[in-house]
């Protein structure tokens, strides 16, 4: 995808990425400044700062399953609904830098969370597309 130059900016939290059963209800530590939660027939998914997402029992029946250590990158502005193939370009340059990526769309843009040690080659791979990355590694 050719088009103007994006302003990608690093949230300063770490993130985790929760799984739930489907019927579970919000969990009061699903909160902070940075909050998804998404509801399907399979799932509940929450995406939150790490510091308030519990510990896993542990056991592969566990009602919790977490990924941790997740940085993300939102592009600032408004992304308009009618834009086509964006994230095929984004993911497919992530993609060759080996980057594994989960993203969230929001009504006004996109958000994609990199594990926090592969933010360095993610920042590369959308400067060499000539997109601008701004904000450090938050710390733990």
């Amino acid at each position: 995808m050719s088009g103007p130059s994006l302003h990608f900016q690093v949230h300063p939290e770490r993130l985790a990425i929760a799984r739930l059963s489907p019927d579970a209800p919000l969990p009061p530590w699903a909160r902070g400044g940075f909050v998804t939660v998404s509801r399907t027939p399979t799932e509940l998914s929450i995406v939150c700062p790490e510091r308030w997402v519990p510990a896993p029992a542990g056991g592969s029946d566990a009602p919790l399953h977490v990924e941790r250590g997740r940085v993300a990158l939102g592009i600032e502005g408004v992304v308009p609904m009618t834009t086509i193939g964006l994230l095929a370009a984004l993911c497919g340059s992530l993609a060759a830098a080996g980057v594994s990526v989960f993203v969230i769309s929001t009504y006004d843009t996109d958000w994609i969370l990199v594990q926090a040690e592969r933010l360095a080659p993610a920042r590369r791979a959308l400067e060499g597309l000539g997109h601008r990355v701004s904000g450090a590694l938050p710390q733990e």
